[in-house]
């Protein structure tokens, strides 16, 4: 079993209460234990809280010292009776005491007087604790450097205490040291954000620029594989979509289910301009625009007296009657007795006798209107969704399309219920598929700058803009689905040859007047236009790629 150290230091912070201290101290495993003070600490500087840490040591039999060189803390603890020393390396005494009284103190409930015991200022602690003053002299780890003994039982006249020495606050330290390494950190982080990832440059180069107008007939074919400057034929591309919506509707068809009126008419003849007249099953009568349809075939025959027809003389030479049946159900058909006109038979009339039984009881249907109005609310929503996506098809393949072959196919259409079924609502869906030709920009770029290099000199001026993002193409003719003709009209912008990459490179890192006049020296420029941002960028980024050059047109060409 190893022995017990014999001695103990213990450092504590200016905030610990005497409860923490003498915890600490309880703690300890040493019979000599040398409590280490902080500058301005105020917990030991009452008379009470020292009885207390003297009568707690005594009780754990433990000796006592207080390592400090606080002059209002020294009578203090002469008072109360404990040992002081200067330094860790420093004989330990007890300091002279004012002249008091030593009161009673009460801790727990129980009172309890303090001894009062005055050793020999000169006994070092070692020997109090009933070993050799060498060998329990307490030292400071890695303190080769011993301090002169300064006696504290000297005379407040005497040599002042050496204030320069103190025990460092480590935690303290640590905090300011990581503290000080993140703060160095954020401002290396910041001023990489700052001065590098962030500054932009924005500079606008006006030049001498010419326009050219470009009109070329052109035809796309989905069989071509290249460009044809000749024929100014480049290859077509056909997209196809297919696209299904569906639309709900009220019903606003009715129908009356209710039984059919009937009753008998009686057909005549008017004139003898044919012998005998025949009246299918099937015709229709009308009276007050509603309708009754015979049952039965009806035949009349002319009467002709002598050489011609009296009809005035003869009113029933030739007439039948036959059933009819009200067209429609409904007590709307319950008619009178009354004459009706015949459908398809200009020499024949007729009279019906009273109808009866005919019944209402409407419901409501799905009429062809209902369906028809839903089906063109789906096909205007899905001609306009077809449009949207076919274009950004083509944008993804860096196509344009040629609006004009834009086509759906017919219409497939379903409906439920179907048309003349009962119900309240009606859905209808629509299932179309559509297509659309289109043209790659970099086959038509090849056409537009071929063209406008016949009207510039290619020796001093470049293409700085062919102007397919303004292009208007117009279809002309539909030879097949799969071979189309259009117009090509566009306004192509031509001007000093300028290397955009190359400026980037002479003006990187320059200060802003450097960077202005490198590029107005190039042949050309009218005018230069340079921003930096953020606010506190006052050069041309080092990184080309933060730079951003436009070129512009200064003359109106």
């Amino acid at each position: 079993m190893s022995a017990q150290p014999a001695k103990d230091t213990i450092y504590f912070d200016a905030e610990d209460e005497i409860t923490a201290i003498i915890d600490k101290m309880r703690a300890s495993g040493s019979k000599i234990v040398a409590l280490v003070l902080p500058k301005r600490s105020s917990v030991l500087q009452s008379v009470v809280n020292l009885k207390l840490l003297k009568r707690t040591a005594a009780e754990a039999k433990k000796n006592l010292v207080l390592i400090t060189s606080d002059p209002n803390l020294l009578p203090l603890a002469g008072a109360v009776g404990l040992h002081v020393a200067k330094t860790l390396q420093s004989k330990p005494a007890v300091p002279l005491a004012p002249a008091q009284n030593d009161s009673a103190i009460t801790v727990d409930g129980a009172e309890t007087e303090l001894e009062d015991i005055t050793p020999d200022p000169a006994t070092p602690v070692g020997q109090l604790a009933g070993a050799l003053a060498a060998e329990e002299t307490i030292e400071l780890d890695n303190d080769a450097d011993a301090a002169a003994d300064v006696p504290l039982a000297a005379a407040a006249g005497k040599s002042p205490l050496n204030k320069k020495l103190r025990v460092p606050n480590f935690d303290r330290f640590r905090l300011v040291l990581f503290g000080g390494i993140a703060l160095l950190l954020l401002l290396i982080i910041g001023g990489i954000f700052a001065f590098v990832v962030l500054p932009k440059a924005t500079i606008v180069i006006k030049t001498d620029t010419t326009t050219v107008s470009t009109d070329l007939s052109v035809t796309a074919n989905t069989d071509a594989k290249t460009v044809s400057l000749d024929q100014l034929v480049v290859p077509g591309l056909k997209k196809e979509l297919k696209k299904t919506d569906t639309e709900k509707t009220p019903a606003t068809g009715q129908r009356d289910e209710g039984t059919k009126a009937h009753g008998s008419a009686l057909l005549s003849l008017t004139d003898c301009s044919k012998d005998q007249v025949t009246i299918p099953a099937g015709t229709i009568l009308t009276a007050s625009s509603l309708n009754f349809v015979t049952q039965a075939d009806v035949i009349l025959k002319s009467v002709k007296i002598g050489s011609s027809c009296r009809n005035d003389d003869f009113k029933d030479f030739s007439t039948a009657t036959v059933n009819v049946t009200a067209q429609n159900a409904g007590d709307t058909y319950n008619l009178g007795a009354r004459a009706y006109t015949v459908t398809g038979f200009s020499n024949v009339s007729g009279y019906g006798s009273n109808m009866s039984g005919g019944t209402s009881k409407v419901v409501q249907i799905i009429s062809q209107q209902d369906v028809d109005n839903a089906k063109q609310k789906v096909t205007d929503r899905l001609n306009a969704a077809a449009t949207t996506e076919l274009k950004s098809q083509f944008a993804a393949d860096n196509a344009l399309p040629l609006t004009d072959t834009f086509a759906g196919g017919a219409a497939v259409i379903a409906s439920t219920p179907n048309v003349n079924d009962t119900g309240s609502e009606v859905s209808v869906s629509v299932s179309i598929t559509y297509s659309e030709m289109g043209v790659k920009q970099d086959d038509l770029k090849q056409l537009v700058e071929a063209d406008v290099k016949k009207h510039i000199d290619t020796t001093k001026q470049t293409i700085q803009d062919n102007g397919l993002n303004k292009a208007t193409l117009r279809v002309t003719d539909k030879t097949s689905p799969s071979h189309v003709k259009f117009q090509l009209q566009t306004i192509t912008v031509a001007g000093a040859q300028l290397d955009a990459e190359g400026i980037k490179k002479d003006i990187a890192g320059k200060k802003k007047g450097a960077t202005q006049t490198i590029i107005q020296a190039r042949p050309g420029i009218k005018e230069v236009d340079i921003k930096y941002s953020p606010f506190w960028v006052f050069s041309t980024p080092k990184k080309t790629s933060h730079i951003t050059i436009t070129f512009e047109q200064s003359n109106g060409g």
